[in-house]
């Protein structure tokens, strides 16, 4: 854990991001320097922060990374003197038919210091409800990251991985005591489960969790439930988005507070691993 000093202010922008690169950029550019005049020192984007629109637009959208969107964001966070988490946005792959979704930490410098790219994509079938398909245009990740910055150790995910806790463990297992939720998540699920797996993934692991969302309803009709969220590692909601549009959530958090809670109560030591893994014939 990082130890240059246990409180920093950070910030979760929510977006209503559209398919117009340029409008959606600068709109990301405009609540990162509001953020950066508030006081924060880590700045987070939601999922598909410079592009949320049909599958058939990603190739053209796909940059390589580094490029020029992360190049542009690396100068504002020179000049801001902050770290951009570039929540997620296209990044070109070896497969023609397919793009990544990817997470990018920015640093002070301006360099790229942390990339992520999604590994749980978002295929569901909810009968009546809704079908989607994201591995069809997306290639999933293979890696999980720890990003060592100046202000902390960080955990990177991508909304649908919110669903799988035992990435959060092992995120947090490896040494994160803030976890990253940068999301899309869909509306009709997001007002049941969002800020319940949110608290869930805080608690469990004694983590902050700073999750910036899209929200609103595009031309194209995919609909975000924002709600951007940050939480403190007993759960407590420390700062929420309410607005039904683009809006900024700023809080302070100190890393004292996942020190105290983990000693209190040790979910990280008291594991039993060597029974999770194991064909294990249970009350037999």
């Amino acid at each position: 854990m990082n130890d240059s000093g246990t409180a920093t202010v950070v910030a979760a922008v929510q977006l209503s991001s559209g398919t117009d690169v340029q409008s959606n950029v600068a709109a990301a550019i405009e609540l990162v320097s509001e953020a950066a005049g508030r006081g924060a020192s880590y700045i987070q984007l939601p999922e598909y922060f410079n592009y949320l629109g049909p599958p058939s637009g990603y190739r053209e959208v796909a940059e390589s990374i580094p490029g020029p969107t992360t190049s542009r964001l690396g100068a504002l966070a020179t000049q801001r003197d902050v770290t951009i988490h570039v929540g997620s946005m296209l990044e070109k792959s070896g497969d023609g038919a397919k793009c990544f979704n990817t997470s990018v930490v920015i640093g002070r410098d301006g360099e790229v210091g942390a990339i992520y790219r999604k590994i749980h994509l978002f295929d569901i079938n909810v009968p009546g409800v809704t079908v989607q398909q994201e591995s069809e245009s997306i290639a999933a990740g293979e890696r999980l990251v720890v990003a060592h910055l100046k202000e902390f150790e960080l955990g990177m995910t991508v909304c649908f991985d919110l669903r799988f806790p035992e990435l959060y463990r092992e995120l947090a297992v490896r040494g994160a005591c803030v976890l990253a939720v940068p999301a899309a998540f869909n509306a009709t699920t997001g007002s049941a489960h969002w800020e319940v797996l949110l608290r869930a993934r805080a608690i469990e692991n004694h983590a902050f969790v700073i999750a910036a969302a899209q929200v609103g309803t595009t031309k194209e009709g995919i609909a975000t439930h924002g709600h951007s969220m940050i939480v403190g590692p007993w759960g407590d909601v420390l700062g929420e988005s309410n607005a039904p549009g683009p809006d900024l959530v700023v809080a302070q958090i100190d890393l004292d507070e996942v020190r105290r809670r983990r000693s209190q109560i040790a979910v990280l030591e008291l594991r039993r691993p060597d029974l999770y893994y194991v064909d294990n014939p249970g009350d037999n």
